[in-house]
């Protein structure tokens, strides 16, 4: 489990292409999944933030932050972009802030809505992922794990093909 900063400071590059396709129409924007208590996924867009201390998400009173209370895990993908079929996927663990300055800070600088029960959670990074498409069938997936942060793995597919296109 690593910290957005600790994800950053390891590779560069990586969290600065992920950042820009969270954040790629102004605020952040991706689906966040979290585990329901049968074990399936449940999925909701949301507007991450992402500083240089962390990356965050204020959640509203919901089955989300309920699933985020009881079990933590969590994985986000970046909002489709309208330039390119380029992803970003992050999972790890949700973690409550109690930090009330950092919090108000956030809030404030987010202009998330005064009154409302947000709550704030700092997104862990285990795994981050880039998808970049060179072509409509290859593309170049960019992996980094925290149990590895400064061993990132690259790998270059080829066309895309099933297990029905290799018989022959």
């Amino acid at each position: 489990m690593a910290s957005w900063a600790h994800f950053a400071a390891a590779e560069p590059s990586l969290a600065a292409a992920i950042r820009t396709l969270i954040c790629q129409y102004g605020p952040g924007l991706g689906y966040l999944a979290t585990v329901r208590p049968d074990g399936a996924p449940r999925l909701h867009p949301v507007s991450p933030v992402i500083t240089d201390a962390g990356l965050f998400c204020f959640v509203l009173p919901s089955p989300k932050r309920h699933d985020l209370d009881r079990d933590g895990r969590y994985a986000l993908h970046s909002f489709p972009s309208t330039d390119s079929d380029d992803e970003a996927y992050l999972s790890g663990r949700a973690v409550p802030v109690t930090d009330a300055p950092l919090t108000a800070h956030l809030a404030t600088t987010m202009r998330a809505a005064p009154g409302i029960d947000w709550r704030l959670y700092e997104l862990t990074v285990d795994l981050a992922l880039l998808v970049h498409h060179d072509t409509p069938t290859t593309a170049t997936h960019t992996v980094w794990k925290a149990t590895q942060p400064h061993v990132p793995r690259r790998r270059q597919n080829g066309p895309c093909t099933t297990p029905a296109d290799s018989v022959q």
